[in-house]
């Protein structure tokens, strides 16, 4: 019958029976019967009036006697409830004994249990399982290691008998006709190396057993005693009263004991940390602190580097995931230690950190007077260090919210960067290493290159103030743009062609963001990086996008439309500006980019106060080809010459602006543009200049006012030569008064455009001052004469194009630093001189009618000299 079924039968027939055979056998409880079994406790939630814990016990207790024997013995193994213990009760638990075993037993069991796993599988052969097992094995002795334990001789022997085992099952297999299968081998010979690497990290153990296993035991006896320590009375002290000398915490290591560091033991504590450095257990919080105590009581010049560079390698490993940045309490402590390091490689000339240096005991104290040449050579690298806190610095202002007061107060931490790195540059002036030198010369520069003037100016007082004595500062080259030639001439030296092209590209920049359009020009023609760019890394590809903006921006301010034009012209046809200048991630129309990608693509943004404004670079743009683009197609006759367009993204959005039926006001910069545009097609400069100046953007621009002025007069210009180009078939005379008032010129401008126009011969007219008229010539070509036209362009085009492939086969182009004088792009010169030669003689083909183009004109020119001699 069930147990829950007999129980409510007892309980409901024998309940007064069973509250009687309670009492009695509470008062007459008898020692005679020592044994008797232990009944369970029954819950409180089923306890009622009549029922207590005991009758309830008693009751099934008396059932199970007579029903069943095995639930007696189930219910002899139930400990009773504490409340109906009696005192023999107690003195019988008592007796029974409980083992507890320390944990460092429980590990040596677990470890013997491996090494007999391990001898059942060697008598079988399975290698497969005996390398299974040595790994279990293997780590448990590394977590006993890392607990502060010796090494058991139950391991040592393991290792002896492995190696022996393993030399007899290869020179068995060596000998043996039928061999083992591929998997049981490959295991064979891995554990043949992990064992052989084993035996050779633990060879003096190993030696020291075979010489005295005894000994050996003993010692690791002696070493694995525990020792028990005196616990320390705690004095209850009255509350309010407070004690004057309060004891701190004692921090405990590992295996209880109390951990003291002691500038005697530093040495030991770093080589403890390295050791334990990257693995998967390890808590690099609490390296940093143990690093953080061992800078307090290290007292020696040595001591204090050895833990310095312990400690910055420690807070950069501390996070290790990419995605994310270094916390900001974090970055400014491994600066501070930075500074702190920096200052004592300076002010003491023994000791330098290098990269590369001779084996030396990390357990030794050096001076510089045990040395052979004085000076202590530490394994470090202080270059690297201020690199990775560039990067976090940089990382750091890409995941913060630009918008926010975050991003302003951690941008407030760059001066003291540029002080850090002030400091690398004199540390590595002091040493002489050009290297290193280099290579924070160029971290200083990208800091300064891009900003204007009264930032720089803040950032090198900073640099006085904290009274750092570097040979290139703002003191002694007096302007910021010569601290910055100077910066660069000195990159310019060095023999990593790398950091001498991103310096090339800093220097363009700074020219452009000055307004030294020419100069900056120049600089970019004659270092042929157009030519070599794309072979280069993505940093440096994305400063080299960044300094064609600028320069064509300085072209737009100074008022060189054309230029500005054909610089901003290949950036804007790619449709992809935001990703050339880093400035944003770009999502492809029909495929998406893996999480790999993605990533790496946000790795490489620009912090943002860095971002040039791309809607301020399009409305340039933009700008510079209506400029360009509204005068040629007023210029062209032919639908077939009209379709060859100068910049293709403005004659796209034109386009779509004609093909609108409704035009509603402007609103963005690109309606007020298109609007702009359609006016200066009609004459209608006013209007065109009125919709240009009203955009919003320019007051994003420096120098605002003038360059609104300077548009202003070019939209004027431009609207004069889109009317003569336009309406010059309508008249045989044109007055020039006219001009001057339709178009707001002076004389003297309006002479000066149509004499130009003449000159080159886009208006096929004369100018008669006399009368004051520009009198027409109509000249209208035949269909034969625009055939053959269009067949000289077609040609000319394709000369063209087996030229380029012709100087990409033969691969002529050089990287600027690496042309002699005159040795090197020689053949290459000639190939130019003679394409330049060539374009020259059919310069008279491009053009329509008596429009012969400057060759045209030379050749003129020389025969009417050569019939004049004649």
């Amino acid at each position: 019958m069930s147990r829950f079924f007999r129980q409510a039968a007892d309980s409901d027939s024998e309940s007064s029976d069973s509250e009687e055979s309670l009492l009695s056998s509470d008062e007459d409880a008898s020692p005679a019967k020592p044994a008797a079994p232990a009944k369970p406790a029954m819950s409180r939630f089923l306890r009622t009036a009549n029922h207590s814990d005991s009758s309830s016990s008693e009751s099934e207790s008396e059932s199970e006697d007579d029903s069943d024997n095995e639930d007696e013995t189930q219910k002899e193994a139930k400990p009773k409830s504490r409340f109906l213990r009696d005192s023999d009760e107690e003195e019988s638990d008592e007796e029974v004994k409980r083992v507890v075993k320390s944990a460092r037993d429980k590990r040596l069991e677990e470890m013997e249990a491996t090494g007999r796993t391990m001898d059942n599988a060697l008598k079988i052969n399975d290698w497969i399982a005996i390398s299974n097992e040595y790994d279990k094995l293997a780590r448990m002795v590394q977590r006993q290691q890392n607990v502060a334990e010796p090494i058991p001789p139950f391991y040592i022997r393991t290792l002896i008998g492995l190696e022996a085992a393993l030399n007899a099952a290869l020179a068995k297999e060596k000998e043996a006709k039928k061999k083992m299968n591929a998997s049981n081998a490959r295991a064979l010979t891995a554990m043949k190396q992990r064992v052989r690497k084993t035996v050779k990290e633990y060879e003096k153990e190993i030696k020291h057993y075979n010489d005295d296993p005894e000994t050996f035991e003993q010692e690791y006896a002696a070493l694995a005693v525990p020792q028990v320590q005196a616990r320390p009375e705690v004095v209850r002290r009255p509350a309010g009263v407070e004690g004057e000398d309060t004891e701190e915490f004692t921090q405990i290591g590992k295996g209880g004991k109390p951990t003291q560091y002691t500038s005697e033991g530093i040495y030991k504590s770093l080589q403890a940390i390295q050791e334990a450095r990257g693995k998967k257990n390890t808590d690099r919080a609490d390296q940093i602190r143990t690093l953080e105590r061992l800078l307090e009581v290290a007292v020696t010049p040595y001591q204090r580097i050895r833990v310095l560079l312990a400690l910055v390698s420690s807070r950069f490993d501390y996070n290790a995931s990419i995605a994310s940045y270094m916390p900001i309490e974090m970055w400014l402590s491994a600066q501070r230690e930075i500074d702190s390091l920096i200052g004592i490689l300076i002010d003491d000339v023994g000791y330098s950190v290098q990269e590369i240096t001779d084996d030396y005991d990390d357990l030794v104290e050096r001076t510089p007077e045990s040395e052979k040449d004085g000076v202590v050579c530490i394994r470090g690298s202080i270059i690297s260090f201020v690199d990775r806190l560039d990067d976090e610095f940089t990382r750091s202002l890409q995941n913060l919210d630009p918008h926010g007061n975050e991003y302003v107060d951690r941008l407030k931490d760059e001066k003291g960067l540029y002080c850090t790195i002030c400091r690398a540059e004199t540390l590595y002036e002091k040493k002489q290493l050009p290297d290193p030198l280099a290579r924070v010369v160029m971290r200083r520069l990208e800091h300064i290159y891009s900003k204007p003037d009264t930032v720089l100016t803040a950032l090198e007082s900073a640099v006085a103030t904290s009274n750092i004595p570097t040979k290139l500062s703002l003191a002694s080259q007096s302007t910021p743009s010569a601290l910055i030639h100077a910066l660069c001439a000195h990159l310019y030296k060095s023999r990593n062609s790398v950091l001498r092209t991103r310096a090339m590209l800093s220097h363009i920049f700074h020219h452009a963001l000055h307004n030294d359009f020419h100069t900056a020009r120049d600089m970019l023609l004659m270092s042929h990086l157009q030519e070599t760019v794309y072979s280069m890394d993505v940093g440096t590809q994305i400063l080299y996008n960044r300094a064609v903006v600028q320069l064509g921006l300085c072209a737009f301010r100074s008022g060189l439309i054309k230029e500005a034009q054909s610089t901003l012209q290949d950036i804007f046809a790619t449709q992809r500006v935001k990703e050339l200048l880093a400035q944003g991630v770009h999502q492809p129309r029909y495929q998406s980019l893996t999480p790999e990608q993605e990533k790496a693509e946000k790795q490489r943004q620009l912090p943002f106060h860095m971002h040039i404004n791309t809607e301020l670079l399009e409305a340039a743009f933009l700008v510079s080809s209506m400029l360009v683009e509204i005068p040629m197609l007023a210029s062209i006759d032919l639908e077939e010459q009209k379709r060859k367009a100068i910049s293709k993204p403005f004659r796209r959005l034109l386009d779509f602006a004609d093909r609108q039926v409704f035009t509603g006001p402007p609103e963005s910069t690109r309606d007020h543009i298109m609007q702009a545009s359609k006016a200066l097609q009609h004459g209608q400069w006013e209007q065109c200049r009125d919709l240009i100046q009203d955009i919003k953007i320019w007051s994003l621009m420096p120098e605002a006012a003038s360059v609104k002025e300077m548009l202003a007069k070019r939209i004027q210009e431009e609207g004069l030569r889109t009317y003569l180009f336009t309406f010059a078939p309508h008249y045989k005379t044109l007055s020039l008064a006219l001009l001057e008032r339709t178009f707001s010129l002076d004389r003297r401008a309006v002479n000066s455009i149509v004499s130009r126009m003449i000159w080159t011969e886009e208006l096929p007219a004369s100018l008669d001052q006399s009368a004051g008229v520009i009198v027409f010539h109509r000249v209208e070509l035949t269909r034969p004469q625009q055939l053959a036209q269009i067949l000289a362009e077609k040609v000319g085009a394709m000369v063209e194009q087996n030229e380029k492939a012709l100087d990409i086969r033969l691969g002529g182009a050089t990287v600027w630093g690496d042309r002699a004088d005159g040795l090197k792009g020689d053949k290459r010169g000639e190939q130019a001189q003679e394409r330049r030669g060539r374009g020259e003689r059919r310069g008279g083909a491009n053009t329509r009618g008596s429009r012969g183009g400057r060759g045209a004109r030379f050749a003129q020119g020389l025969g009417s000299q050569m019939t004049k001699t004649r």
